[in-house]
């Protein structure tokens, strides 16, 4: 389902991936650092030799903005042209106001009113999920309600990204939901606010084992991880739940690897034909048994994750397919303050296997009752009672 109020490519079928593996300039300083190449840096310019992966040249955009600009046009608009004629799979252009909202969401923020939405087997749009101390927990909003309309705008016949879109906003900005529970229809205003994100979420099991969701990576995320397994009892096994898991920083993809690592090889890249290594840190439980819940929507920094703990023979995979982006964007600024992620390159598992457009097959297919087979699975291997 989609997570809570931030969708940082909400307006186009080009930004439906929620948030995707993000290189800045070097990957130590990811996007949320603000640290993006500008027309100024001494640094070397990464895309303007067309390196291996890469499909535009950074100068070429930046031109074709400028260019539009000049005529009195819209430069963010002419870049994201560029970008889509050129056929970059997960090229996109960001206005000033749509990456600033990115990277409130990397950090581990978003503004809205707190509330989950997913689209229900009858076809309406509900309330999955209702953050504790936001706007929507407040006004007495509960998982289940009906969403019937967001500022009179109704739901029902919208892309549930594009109700998630609505329901941000701006701090401080107001929006009427109507809502309905039990034939009860009625209208509650709520006040938009910044509000942080639950991307790792840990449950404690019946059979003992530690399940650990992460539904992305975003600032923080790996350093909660390897708490929730350090805090975890002795001899318990973890079933870390990565299904849905969009990607994010992948600083933090590395930390959570790191948890069940002691160092040693996570992924391997390419940048302008260069090749890159990323490493664990020292220090993680490398006895605890471990299995990864994957499925189709396993994307990016969270198939990192995978591949590497699958790879190093440290987690037994299971679920269906992953998604298969294994590409690696680096941002630049354009001329009107608009910012392009383009393309450079390609990440490749610690075995050297290439997730991009194949993804990453489980080391036991399942599609239905994947949790449970996950467990047994678990189970076998001394992770629970």
């Amino acid at each position: 389902m989609p997570g809570p109020e931030f969708c940082p490519r909400p307006r186009r079928i080009r930004r439906g991936a929620a948030l995707t593996l993000v290189f800045a300039s070097v990957l130590a300083t990811a996007a949320a650092t603000n640290a993006l190449p500008r027309e100024d840096d001494n640094a070397p310019r990464p895309l303007a030799a067309r390196p291996a992966g890469a499909t535009v040249d950074r100068d070429a955009l930046a031109r074709a903005a400028a260019e539009a600009m000049a005529d009195g046009k819209s430069g963010t608009k002419a870049a994201e042209e560029v970008v889509s004629r050129s056929g970059d799979r997960w090229g996109a252009v960001y206005d000033r106001q749509e990456y600033a909202d990115f990277q409130q969401a990397l950090d581990g923020e978003y503004t809205g009113v707190g509330l989950t939405a997913r689209r229900a087997a009858d076809g309406r749009v509900e309330v999955a999920r209702v953050q504790s101390g936001g706007p929507a927990g407040k006004a007495g909003i509960k998982a289940g309600d009906r969403l019937r309309t967001i500022d009179g705008k109704r739901v029902a016949d919208r892309p549930v990204t594009e109700v998630v879109a609505l329901l941000r906003g701006s701090e401080r900005t107001r929006v009427a939901l109507g809502m309905e529970r039990a034939g009860r229809a009625w209208t509650e205003t709520l006040t938009r606010t910044t509000l942080s994100t639950e991307t790792v979420t840990v449950r404690h099991l019946q059979d003992g084992a530690v399940m650990i969701r992460v539904s992305s990576f975003t600032k923080g995320s790996g350093a909660r991880v390897r708490d929730a397994v350090r805090s975890a009892p002795a001899g318990a096994g973890v079933l870390l739940d990565l299904r849905g898991n969009a990607g994010g920083l992948v600083a933090e993809a590395v930390a959570a690897a790191s948890a069940f690592l002691d160092g040693g090889l996570v992924a391997t890249y390419d940048i302008r034909g260069e090749q890159r290594s990323l490493y664990a840190s020292a220090g993680g439980d490398t006895v605890r048994p471990v299995v990864a819940l994957v499925d189709s929507g396993t994307m990016s920094a969270a198939e990192l994750v995978t591949g590497a703990l699958q790879d190093r023979g440290r987690a037994i995979a299971v679920g269906s397919r992953t998604f298969g982006k294994g590409s690696v964007q680096m941002p630049s600024r354009l001329p009107d303050g608009s910012v392009a992620e383009l393309t450079v390159g390609h990440y490749r598992t610690p075995a050297g296997h290439s997730v991009d457009g194949r993804g990453i097959t489980p080391d036991l297919l399942a599609s239905e009752s994947a949790e449970e087979r996950a467990r047994t699975v678990l189970s076998g291997l001394g992770g629970g009672s």
